[in-house]
C-alpha cells in the first residue's frame, strides 16, 4: 500500500523551485508534511510570550493551531465576516442582534489576550476601549441596559 504522503527524491527538482525560499514545518505541527500552499508562517513571529506559566501558557498553546488555520484562509474572508456580523448585531435591535456580536465579541476578546504582553499602552486603551463598546452594545441588545 502506497504511503499518504510519499517521500520526496531528493535527486529529483522541486515542483516548487523557483518559487522564492523554501519554508520549514512549523515546531508546532505534530506531522512533519511540507507546509501547504498558501501563505507562509511571518518569518521571527512567535506564538508564545517567553516565560509565561499557568493559564497565559495553556490558552496560548490551545490557540496555537486556531491561528495557524485562520492564517491560512484568504485575507479577506475573517474581516468580511466580522464586519458582517457587526453590522447585523448593530442593525437588529433585539436579542439576535446580541448573538450576532457575541462572536466578534469572543474573536476581539482573544486577540487581544494574545497579544496584550506584547502591546503598548495606546494599543491596550484602544483593546480595551473596542471590548467595552461591544460589551454595551451586548448588554443593550439583551435588554440589560436603557
Amino acid at each position: 500500500m502506497a504511503d499518504k504522503y510519499p517521500r520526496r527524491d531528493p535527486s529529483r527538482p522541486s515542483s516548487s523551485a523557483g518559487r522564492g525560499r523554501a519554508v520549514p514545518g512549523h515546531p508546532l505541527s505534530r506531522d512533519r508534511r511540507p507546509p501547504a500552499p498558501g501563505r507562509p508562517l511571518p518569518p521571527g513571529e512567535r506564538f508564545l510570550t517567553p516565560g509565561a506559566t499557568g493559564t497565559r501558557r495553556a490558552i496560548e498553546h490551545r490557540s496555537a493551531v486556531p491561528l495557524v488555520f485562520l492564517y491560512g484562509l484568504p485575507r479577506w474572508i475573517l474581516p468580511v465576516a466580522l464586519v458582517i456580523l457587526l453590522l447585523v448585531g448593530l442593525a437588529v435591535p433585539d436579542w439576535r442582534g446580541g448573538v450576532a456580536v457575541l462572536p466578534v465579541l469572543f474573536f476581539v476578546v482573544w486577540l487581544a489576550y494574545l497579544s496584550w504582553p506584547s502591546l503598548g499602552n495606546g494599543a491596550r486603551l484602544l483593546r480595551a476601549g473596542v471590548v467595552v463598546f461591544l460589551l454595551a452594545l451586548l448588554a443593550e441588545r439583551f435588554g440589560l441596559l436603557f
